[in-house]
């Protein structure tokens, strides 16, 4: 059985992703309370919030439309402890989600 391969590119073109920042990966790590570098990508904590968990959800699911090649991972620590997002995928990831990030 052959790897599926996806190419690391993003479908929305710069004035679509500026005008949607917000409610996409940017404007949601911009609120994370820590990032951790992973193997090929990133793992960011965020306080618990109300509604943080349906905010993940949406901002996932709009990530998967226009960012195919990314794989996502949430885990919420018992007790309502912190909660963590963690973005990888295939080797070049990490530098696509910097600069995706910091808007370079």
């Amino acid at each position: 059985m052959s790897k599926l391969r996806v190419s690391i590119a993003c479908t929305l073109t710069s004035a679509e992703l500026q005008s949607r920042g917000a409610e996409l990966l940017p404007g949601l790590v911009a609120r994370a309370v820590g990032r951790v570098p992973v193997t090929d990508g990133f793992r960011w904590a965020f306080a618990p919030t109300e509604g943080l968990l349906a905010e993940l959800a949406r901002v996932i699911d709009a990530e998967r439309q226009c960012c195919r090649f990314l794989r996502f991972a949430v885990a919420a620590e018992p007790d309502g402890g912190p909660i963590s997002l963690e973005v990888t995928g295939p080797p070049g990831t990490a530098q696509f989600l910097e600069q995706l990030v910091s808007g370079a």
